[in-house]
């Protein structure tokens, strides 16, 4: 059985999350027992998620151990099984963690999932058509629901989560207005994720400045917002929201090292009879299979065309996961094994 080295969470973080916190290390991959199979990782999925469950604190889910692998979504090969359900040269989909192999229990259901990759590419089960895409189409159908012409904005829009929503809105007849970091992010949402604008927030640090610009880009106002950053951002949606705007709050990306996210206007909830609602994507698993087959289908037909960013080798986890916390992912972050 091969060698698997594994990223560990070593210590937990006190504030921002720092290399120091994982450690790295070799150990044996055991034999297989009945009904298992071997995966051999060819990606794993970095999300900001993660960072939360860093933290030793109440949460939707328990904390991630200590001394244990970094809990995650990867994406493979089945390369040894002892499982009627799975075959050598399956390409599969689970939640192995930061590591280069794992075992599976082939006989509990929702721990492996095959993967046809013949026109989808086998990383995009991670992002587009994986977790962050079944997340955006849960917010955008379930909480958002739009109505055909109505204005839709989304935090972090060049993102896994925020790309797969511009897509999904757009092919409901949506206006759809992104806020991203940098000129390039920007272009992107606009230019090849179809947006109709999008706002770069790092050309407006406050709430006064980015309420001006989505002044301009939703001069009809705003109708539902997918939320994944927080703070100022949100504040300076809420302000330009309609009576009965919808919010879908995905993720609070900028609290995640501990930091309090007081709301500015929270008498906007009232006034405009906004509907606030957060959720969790694998608390519903009954509608992935409906979303993977839109999120797949766009896919197909090039109207979702996912930006990746990939870094190399199992060492490369911690440094490209804290780059993603400080926004320095263009598109879904992942790590390549092999």
């Amino acid at each position: 059985m091969p060698t698997n080295k594994q990223q560990l969470l070593d210590n937990r973080p006190e504030g921002e999350a720092v290399a120091g916190n994982f450690r790295l290390v070799t150990t044996q991959t055991p034999e297989l027992g009945d009904g298992q199979v071997l995966v051999r990782h060819h990606y794993l999925s970095l999300d900001p998620y993660m960072r939360g469950r860093m933290n030793d604190a109440k949460s939707y889910a328990q904390p991630q151990a200590l001394g244990q692998v970094m809990q995650g979504g990867t994406a493979g090969e089945v390369v040894e099984s002892r499982s009627p359900r799975f075959a050598v040269g399956d390409k599969v989909v689970g939640l192995g963690g930061w590591q280069e192999y794992s075992v599976v229990d082939g006989s509990q259901p929702g721990l492996l999932r095959k993967v046809d990759t013949t026109h989808v590419p086998l990383s995009y089960y991670l992002g587009a058509v994986g977790m962050p895409g079944v997340t955006a189409w849960y917010g955008l159908t379930k909480i958002i629901a739009p109505k055909k012409g109505e204005t839709l904005v989304v935090s972090a829009a060049s993102g896994a989560v925020g790309s797969a929503f511009g897509a999904l809105a757009r092919a409901r007849g949506c206006r759809v207005v992104g806020i991203a970091g940098g000129p390039d992010k920007c272009r992107y949402a606009v230019k090849e994720l179809g947006f109709d604008a999008c706002i770069d927030y790092r050309q407006h640090p406050d709430v006064g400045s980015l309420g001006e610009a989505l002044k301009d880009t939703c001069p009809a106002g705003v109708d539902g917002h997918f939320e994944n950053v927080g703070g100022y951002i949100l504040d300076a949606v809420m302000l330009r929201t309609n009576a009965f705007a919808r919010i879908a709050l995905c993720g609070m990306i900028a609290g995640y090292d501990g930091q309090p996210l007081p709301m500015a206007h929270p008498v906007l909830i009232l006034a405009n009879r906004m509907k606030i609602e957060g959720f969790i994507v694998s608390e519903h698993m009954d509608v992935w299979p409906e979303a993977l087959q839109e999120l797949a289908a766009l896919v197909a037909a090039g109207k979702l065309r996912p930006r990746e960013s990939i870094a190399q080798g199992i060492e490369s986890a911690p440094a490209a996961f804290l780059g993603l916390l400080k926004g320095r992912n263009f598109g879904k972050q992942l790590v390549k094994l092999i």
